[in-house]
């Protein structure tokens, strides 16, 4: 059993290494669901990682339906990640209608060739999960990141175990959104899945002493002064337990 660590800086990704991560799905602006890392960030975690890098591949927060302007800007980003290292790429469309858009994400899975693609959580806003995990695979992409359509995995379980069963290994499904040592025992055994995506991140305080009263640089109050991060001992916490998971599945099919 794998586990991906999404990421938005450098320091997250030494730490998903260290704490035994199988790879990182990097972005920005987790605030915002994630968008595409800048190259200077892209470079940096190369250089530091040799776990899998897969890197977010969104123009912008909000919808997943994008203007043509936007999906040139997608065929850019995706041709600067593959030239900088990155071992795989992760993307969402959808069309007007909320559905999977089968011709141009394909279109960006051919571009990205031999890099694999993960269809993200764009899937979980789509009015129909089975229809939209038949369209992803229409488009050759290797893998779907999904909560089940639910706010977080915990309350998409049954979802997600559906179509665990549905992809009958023609695709990998892979729970994200929520996932802790607390569940994750409890989603692998529910769901039949293998590979699982955390944020695993932990909010601490600025070192600047100095706080700017009633004045914000964006819409959220009170950011300036926190930040986020992922450590290494809570990775190696969700990495263990699934070491135990499939150990007690090997045992109990060979017991």
């Amino acid at each position: 059993m794998d586990l991906e660590v999404c990421i938005d800086s450098v320091e997250s990704a030494i730490a998903a290494e260290r704490g035994g991560a199988k790879r990182v799905e990097l972005c920005s602006d987790l605030l915002e669901g994630g968008i595409t890392p800048g190259a200077g960030l892209i470079a940096s975690v190369r250089r530091r990682v040799t776990i899998d890098l897969f890197v977010m591949i969104r123009p912008r927060g909000g919808d997943f339906c994008y203007t043509d302007l936007e999906f040139e800007v997608m065929r850019e980003e995706i041709g600067h990640a593959r030239r900088l290292g990155a071992d795989g790429i992760v993307l969402g469309i959808l069309d007007q209608q909320g559905r999977v858009d089968v011709a141009r994400t394909r279109h960006l899975v051919d571009l990205a060739r031999p890099l694999p693609v993960t269809f993200h959580r764009a899937i979980d806003m789509t009015p129909d999960l089975p229809a939209a995990l038949q369209d992803v695979l229409a488009t050759g992409a290797t893998r779907i990141l999904t909560s089940g359509g639910a706010p977080d995995v915990a309350r998409g379980i049954d979802a997600i175990a559906h179509m665990v069963q549905a992809a009958n290994g023609c695709i990998a499904i892979m729970p994200g959104g929520g996932i802790s040592p607390d569940n994750i025992v409890a989603i692998a055994e529910s769901t039949g899945a293998t590979e699982f995506h955390s944020s695993v991140r932990t909010a601490f305080p600025s070192p600047v002493r100095f706080r700017k009263q009633g004045l914000a640089m964006g819409d959220l109050r009170d950011r300036e002064y926190r930040r986020f991060s992922v450590r290494e001992e809570n990775v190696r916490a969700l990495v263990r337990t699934l070491e135990r998971v499939s150990a007690e599945q090997v045992g109990a099919r060979f017991g």
